[in-house]
């Protein structure tokens, strides 16, 4: 019995715990709905990426791919859940330090919306796609390291 009630106990401990932050598949992270109406602050470039954080080819491709479409990156949500960790307020934010090299989704998100974007897929197609998890898809180790 005390077994039981110690297994009740925890599973509502749990679920309150949960309900606080509701369903991650349902929220949406932060994100700006129109393009950025002031100069946004610069993505990390050139000098920048290197160190410790840019030791893969593929983190500083994401710099490079990141600093091609601040606008679009201002307008998608992060769904390393950076909004609520660091206050970030789009994808954008993650490019402009060097969290962006550290967290494979921020790079996943930000190549997605690179490659939809060179396909001529709008915001808000990109948006939808993120939404859906397609970024999940990117194989970071498969990115070039050129510029082209």
């Amino acid at each position: 019995m005390k077994r039981t009630l110690t297994l009740v106990a925890l599973s509502l401990l749990t679920l309150a715990a949960y309900a606080q932050y509701g369903n991650p598949t349902e929220e949406i992270p932060a994100y700006n709905a129109a393009p950025p109406r002031k100069p946004l602050k610069p993505v990390m470039q050139n000098e920048q990426l290197t160190g410790e954080y840019f030791s893969h080819g593929y983190q500083v491709r994401t710099y490079q791919m990141a600093k091609e479409i601040p606008a679009v990156l201002h307008q998608l949500p992060c769904y390393c859940r950076c909004d609520r960790a660091m206050g970030h307020n789009s994808l954008h934010s993650c490019f402009e330090g060097t969290h962006g090299a550290a967290c494979s989704t921020c790079m996943k998100e930000a190549a997605y919306a690179y490659q939809q974007t060179k396909q001529g897929k709008t915001v808000s197609q990109i948006r939808a796609g993120i939404e859906r998890g397609e970024w999940m898809d990117i194989d970071l180790q498969q990115i070039k390291t050129s510029t082209n």
